[in-house]
């Protein structure tokens, strides 16, 4: 079988479709499984074994130059390859019409999310199958269940993200590390600072380092004055995603607010608490391998003991 998933962006629904792969390619061997994702996920979608093409698209850098002959040019070019091939099921679950459309770019037949599911209604007219969920159903949950009834077989066992890094471990020179990602899009989702700052002093107390990425002069900034919080905290240099792939899988413990490299730790089977400020953790929360817990909710951001206890729940002993 040829099998194309459709899930673009942004990074936690890549992790969260990631299992799809895995369970296809569990329940049909010798299938073919390519994906079309946003420029800038693919080094993770890369690091799945099971996916045999990562098919690179650029929607977000071809919207900032619509009027670019070049733009127009690349479109051509990936509407011409995914045209080219017919699919046995053409798997969507992004649920928004930007993505939908590319499904239709392909041939087979596209199965998605129903009107009730789909984050923007009007994708589920472009599906030729569809699916509804319930609001409590998991993210990963639904894109499984999709997959499964566009392949043919039952969802059973547990979660495989199937993914693992490809780059060595960068160094920082701390022999062990907890990572604190304070980092996401979306503002209402943070964390306040003073509740990290707390955070960092009671961990540095225990005697753990910890490690404070960032990905752009505002979070460097955000990082920087977390760190000041104890001499065991270590602000790296940037980082890319595959780099920070490998930075997740050596933690000893995560802990991060709803953002996709808090779901990339859970993926990579690492101790995982969440904290959540803003969004639902009901079809969010981190769900890996590894222990996971979660703190918070919308408009309920967790107090620093709330997440030293859900740290003592997935670490024992580690405070």
């Amino acid at each position: 079988m040829k099998i194309l998933l459709v899930k673009t962006s942004s990074m936690g629904d890549v992790i969260h479709n990631l299992p799809v792969a895995s369970d296809i390619r569990a329940f049909h061997p010798g299938s073919r499984v390519d994906w079309v994702v946003e420029e800038q996920y693919v080094p993770l979608v890369a690091m799945h074994r099971g996916v045999s093409r990562v098919i690179p698209v650029a929607l977000r850098r071809w919207r900032r130059a619509l009027l670019s002959g070049a733009t127009w040019r690349e479109f051509g070019a990936f509407r011409r390859d995914l045209g080219s091939q017919e699919y046995d099921a053409i798997v969507e679950t992004q649920g928004l019409l930007k993505s939908a459309l590319l499904a239709k770019l392909a041939r087979g037949p596209v199965y998605g999310y129903g009107p009730m599911t789909a984050r923007e209604p009007l994708a589920s007219r472009f599906y030729d199958i569809t699916s509804e969920f319930s609001p409590e159903t998991h993210k990963i949950a639904r894109c499984r269940s999709v997959a499964a009834r566009a392949v043919g077989y039952s969802i059973a066992g547990p979660i495989d993200y199937g993914i693992a890094p490809r780059v060595p471990r960068p160094a920082l020179g701390a022999a062990s590390y907890w990572l604190a990602f304070h980092s996401t899009a979306r503002a209402a989702k943070l964390w306040p600072e003073s509740s990290w700052l707390e955070l960092v002093r009671q961990l540095a107390s225990a005697g753990h380092a910890c490690v404070l990425p960032w990905g752009s002069d505002e979070e460097h900034a955000r990082s920087e004055r977390i760190a000041a919080a104890g001499s065991a905290a270590i602000v790296p240099p940037r980082f890319a995603l595959d780099e920070l792939s490998a930075l997740v899988a050596g933690a000893d413990l995560v802990v991060g607010v709803d953002t996709g490299l808090m779901h990339l730790a859970a993926a990579l089977a690492r101790p995982v608490v969440g904290v959540f400020c803003d969004s639902n953790p009901v079809d969010a929360c981190p769900v890996g391998p590894g222990p996971t817990a979660y703190r918070g909710h919308i408009g309920k951001p967790p107090a620093v003991g709330a997440v030293v206890e859900a740290i003592r729940e997935v670490v024992p002993g580690y405070l």
